[in-house]
């Protein structure tokens, strides 16, 4: 029998193109299985076959534990009883064994073994099969629609399976079964029967490797998609950047008579693509991705990670584009938060913010508003500029003469001071988990204390808009907060 069983390897080996090794494992596990059997209580069994004659052997296996720690007497032993049986030399975690009488292989349920021994080597061929994929280390998937299963596609790309979820197809798609299909490989899920592939048509990597296929200067290295936004089907745009000034980057991706962009677009059922130059200045970037409207004027704020972008009232529905697409896809693109406004709600804004700086300086700063005037005139517009910018850029102002600079700045530093007493009176009584919550600040919350947000399950409560309300953060901001306020949810 034992040269039967080393026949059986080798057969199965070579029909299944799998290491001899795996064979011999999922037979060793299929034999600890039909001997495990003769017990009626479920132990551990592990059972070694010689790999030259194809002999084996049965053990019955306990794990030596501490002599306090034994939980379950099936599978584990105290040490002390361990070392009287087996010698000083053992140690915690280490296992003794006891040989079994082997069992007939013919006895083995015949048809329960070789099911065993099937399903294992059929998960070691598609683990095989999948690395061998991923080693290829390819992007992109180009496969056969093998079967739909609840509106997902299971995809056939050579031997190997994938799966294209229905909320990764591009919208009002209609495959079918037999089609031939493109997708971006997004993730690999480690599931029960083993990696499973699963691809996207939706994921802007989509179609910056659709542009990598169609561009050979991508692949070259000469030019280079630094980013991309999708609104998959109807609209995208991609930044392009090169270092070689003797490329166009918008041309080389647009292609003769737009061959290039035009293969991209058919590809992604008819989705219009903009294409856009990559700056490393964010405000140059923005006015890029923001075509065709014509901006204005832009004011940066590098606190907020947001801009006000100004257009004229001609521009302004071309920049936010149908349903507000169009700055959503530059906003998305860029990664800056963008508050487009008209040229008269620029100007309301600035009067707005004048005006409430105007009332900070006088009531904090105690002074008339004359002075509040001239400092917000010099560019200043919270009271930790006046307490801390240095000395000498206050004394360039020529309407106020160093004795008054000191003044302003000692009256500053004071009302910081109260301002951070109070903040810490305002904020007694919040939960330290939502206190020490990654994102999380002083100032933040204070202003969620004042709301009656004190513990994470009360941020968690809230709607991304509900915490916009409360506090001036961007939305990315306030949806990973709140997240991470739910997260011991899940974890419970």
């Amino acid at each position: 029998m034992s040269r039967e069983l080393l026949l059986l390897v080798d057969a199965l080996a070579r029909e299944k193109n799998v290491h001899k090794e795996t064979v011999f494992g999922a037979l060793e596990m299929a034999i600890a299985s039909a001997t495990k059997k003769g017990f009626s209580d479920e132990v551990e069994v592990r059972v070694a076959i010689d790999r030259d004659t194809g002999d084996f052997e049965s053990f019955r296996r306990w794990q030596v534990v501490a002599d306090d720690a034994v939980e379950s007497p099936l599978h584990q032993i105290a040490l002390t009883e361990a070392k009287t049986q087996h010698g000083e030399d053992i140690a915690v975690e280490d296992f003794i064994e006891e040989q079994l009488e082997p069992i007939e292989f013919g006895r083995i349920g015949a048809q329960a073994a070789k099911q065993v021994i099937l399903q294992r080597i059929r998960d070691a061929e598609r683990e095989q099969l999948l690395q061998d994929f991923l080693g290829r280390n390819e992007k992109l998937v180009t496969g056969t629609i093998k079967r739909i299963e609840r509106g997902n596609a299971i995809v056939e790309a050579g031997r190997v399976e994938a799966i294209l979820p229905r909320d990764q197809m591009i919208l009002k798609e209609n495959l079918r079964v037999g089609d031939r299909v493109r997708a971006y490989l997004l993730k690999v899920e480690r599931a029960i029967r083993g990696p499973q592939l699963v691809l996207s048509r939706t994921a802007p990597q989509f179609i910056s490797e659709l542009f990598r296929l169609e561009v050979p200067e991508i692949e070259e290295g000469l030019l280079e998609i630094k980013s991309a936004a999708r609104d998959p089907g109807i609209r995208a745009k991609i930044a392009v950047h090169t270092n070689d000034k003797r490329i166009d980057p918008i041309g080389t991706c647009v292609g003769m008579r737009g061959s290039r962009v035009q293969a991209v677009t058919q590809e992604l059922g008819g989705e219009r693509v903009d294409i856009v130059l990559w700056s490393a200045d964010p405000a140059q970037f923005v006015i890029g991705a923001l075509a065709p409207a014509e901006v204005t004027s832009i004011l940066v704020d590098e606190d907020k990670h947001s801009m006000d972008v100004v257009v004229d009232e001609e521009n302004l529905a071309i920049a936010i584009g149908r349903s507000g697409q169009n700055v959503r896809l530059a906003s998305e693109l860029t990664g800056w938060t963008i508050n487009l406004m008209s040229e008269a709600e620029s100007q309301e804004k600035s009067r707005t913010e004048s005006e409430a700086t105007r009332q900070l300086f006088m009531e904090k700063l105690d002074v008339d508003e004359e002075v509040a005037d001239i400092l917000i005139q010099e560019g200043f517009s919270s009271l930790e500029e006046v307490a801390y910018v240095p000395i000498n850029e206050m004394l360039e102002i020529s309407s106020l003469d160093e004795t008054t600079v000191n003044e302003l700045r000692s009256r500053a530093r004071d009302a910081l001071i109260v301002q951070a007493i109070k903040s810490e009176e305002q904020a007694e009584g919040v939960d330290p988990e939502l206190r020490s919550l990654e994102g999380m600040d002083s100032e933040l919350a204070v202003k969620l204390a004042t709301a009656g947000i004190k513990t994470r399950d009360d941020l968690g409560d809230l709607a991304v808009d509900d915490l916009l309300e409360i506090a001036a953060i961007d939305s990315e901001r306030a949806k990973d907060l709140i997240m991470k306020a739910r997260a011991h949810w899940f974890a419970e």
